[in-house]
């Protein structure tokens, strides 16, 4: 076994747990990057893993993997920078305890992050929430749990992250009804429950019986939902709301999408931003600036006031297309 075995084991243990007390996601993606990595330079040097030298990591085949992540698996841009920053992060690690190999950890630290563009997010509209909320059949126990779980997710905010960690002693219902969760960062916050939200909430408990430290939203099995089974539900969902709704055969609905539109509702209520970032649990208030790019009717409330007077405002609406055939005779 070569030294890059027990340094790679050193840094998730020493590094990563102990030192940093990283996050069971983080430690997680971290994991996947270096599995994916390991298996691509067994296929480049015919070693196996446990017979890999550090040197053989050099910043051509780390090059080399990142393209191959964007080829061959189709991983956008962003995911391939974060893959990046978890091989950058084990060689900081390796830069003080590997001086022999210093211009090699500082080849690999110098690849560049990628550029890559910046979409307007997508969320949904009120039409297109009712519609994924009615599909749900709620006289089954699986419909019940699927419904209730999206309107928190929708009024909530929630990452899906922290909708699956739920349990049920993290759930307040009395005069000021929340729920309490660790997202993103080790933060702890609360969000508040609307009457009928937590209503809902108490009839669903009340069903499950379930200990406080037992998941909010179990699987079949009784254990959590998983972040898979939570897309595969809204999925179904979504899909059997394009009946109703047919502009929902033109959005990819997943549980961040969710997320996204709970944040546009409350910029559209005129709530401040500062707040939206307190109840979604963002680190910095310039992370709501992507709901402001997204919100139309925003913009064009500022373009009224510019309007010139006697213009008429609003958005265009083309003819009746029967009138407009009549016109044309």
């Amino acid at each position: 076994m070569t030294p890059l075995a027990p340094l790679l084991e050193a840094f998730f243990t020493d590094r990563l747990r102990r030192q940093q007390s990283a996050s069971p996601n983080t430690v997680v993606a971290y994991r996947d990057t270096f599995r994916l990595l390991l298996h691509f330079a067994q296929d480049q040097v015919g070693r196996g893993a446990s017979a890999l030298a550090l040197s053989e990591l050099d910043a051509p085949l780390i090059g080399a993997f990142l393209s191959r992540l964007e080829t061959a698996r189709r991983n956008a841009a962003r995911t391939r920078n974060a893959r990046l920053a978890a091989i950058r992060s084990f060689f900081r690690f390796l830069a003080p305890r590997e001086p022999a190999h210093a211009a090699l950890i500082q080849r690999v630290l110098a690849i560049p992050q990628k550029r890559c563009d910046r979409r307007v997010v997508n969320f949904l509209t009120r039409p297109e929430v009712d519609a994924v909320l009615a599909s749900p059949d709620q006289t089954r126990w699986m419909g019940r749990r699927d419904h209730l779980l999206l309107v928190l997710a929708l009024e909530t905010g929630l990452r899906v992250s922290e909708l699956v960690r739920l349990r049920v002693g993290d759930v307040v219902l009395g005069v000021s009804s929340y729920v309490r969760c660790y997202g993103k960062g080790r933060k702890e916050r609360m969000t508040p429950l609307t009457r009928r939200t937590a209503a809902r909430m108490r009839w669903w408990l009340q069903e499950r019986k379930a200990a406080p430290t037992e998941p909010v939203f179990p699987a079949r099995h009784g254990g959590p939902l998983s972040r898979d089974a939570v897309e595969r539900l809204l999925t179904k969902h979504t899909a059997a709301a394009t009946a109703t709704c047919p502009a929902l055969k033109h959005k990819t609905v997943s549980p961040h999408v969710l997320r996204h539109t709970t944040a546009v509702n409350l910029l559209q209520a005129g709530v401040d931003r500062a707040v939206i970032a307190l109840i979604l649990g963002h680190e910095s208030v310039e992370t709501t600036q992507m709901y402001l790019d997204a919100d139309l009717a925003t913009k064009e409330r500022a373009l009224a006031l510019t309007a010139p007077v006697g213009a008429p405002q609003g958005r265009f609406r083309p003819r009746d297309t029967l009138l407009a055939f009549l016109q044309a005779l």
